[in-house]
């Protein structure tokens, strides 16, 4: 599961780092608690060219006549994502990737006390988390959608929870945009050892409300 993240990168260090062209409706960064149904950055390849914009986090299948029509898709399982109705046009053909400095994932205590942990790239600025995207419109109203795609933990990762984001190493994006052909499936796996580090963080990022830089600082 991957239900809030982090994204402190300004948007011409994305830019760069994806080597994608910026449109103009960004979310404004940084963004210490990115919460579902918000507009998140994302990363697309067409046409030759990547670009960075902006999108719904809830994928919206066709199908729905409003985006409360049916449960908020946010992520998408890697075991399930090739044959469920909603999601298996888009793993196939609308693959993106959406840049985080972390995500956040939570243990509990004897008492069932939810406890957050900071979850970062070991070496680097950025995660590339896995996602899918569609496009969805009704009664004159559109949206661009997404979700992040998920797969067992692994490791370490295990300890905090048994699910995790799919996290892409940089020689994968371009496999994972369809720009290197078919292959992309094998790519659904937790992050090797030692590409992930994670802390304890204070309980306020419990609330969606919650901001600040404090929100990713180790207890």
């Amino acid at each position: 599961m991957c239900g809030r993240y982090a994204i402190t990168l300004a948007h011409e260090a994305m830019t760069r780092i994806f080597e994608a062209a910026p449109a103009n409706d960004l979310p404004e960064v940084p963004n210490f608690n990115v919460c579902p149904t918000t507009a998140v950055h994302t990363v697309r390849s067409g046409d030759g060219q990547r670009s960075l914009s902006a999108m719904r986090w809830g994928f919206l299948p066709h199908w729905y006549k409003t985006p409360t029509d049916g449960p908020l898709l946010i992520n998408a399982r890697a075991e399930s994502i090739a044959e469920k109705p909603a999601f298996r046009d888009a793993a196939r053909a609308r693959r993106c990737l959406i840049p985080a400095s972390g995500f956040y994932e939570w243990t509990k205590d004897a008492d069932g006390n939810r406890l957050p942990w900071f979850i970062a790239p070991a070496e680097g600025e950025v995660l590339a988390l896995a996602g899918i995207w569609q496009d969805w419109e009704h009664d004159g109203q559109q949206l661009r959608t997404c979700a992040i795609v998920t797969t067992g933990a692994a490791g370490e990762m295990e300890k905090i929870h048994h699910r995790m984001p799919v996290v892409l190493a940089p020689a994968d994006w371009g496999l994972w945009l369809g720009e290197e052909g078919h292959g992309a499936a094998r790519l659904m796996q937790p992050a090797p050892e030692g590409m992930l580090r994670f802390h304890r963080v204070s309980t306020e990022v419990n609330s969606n409300r919650a901001s600040g830089p404090q929100l990713i600082e180790p207890l």
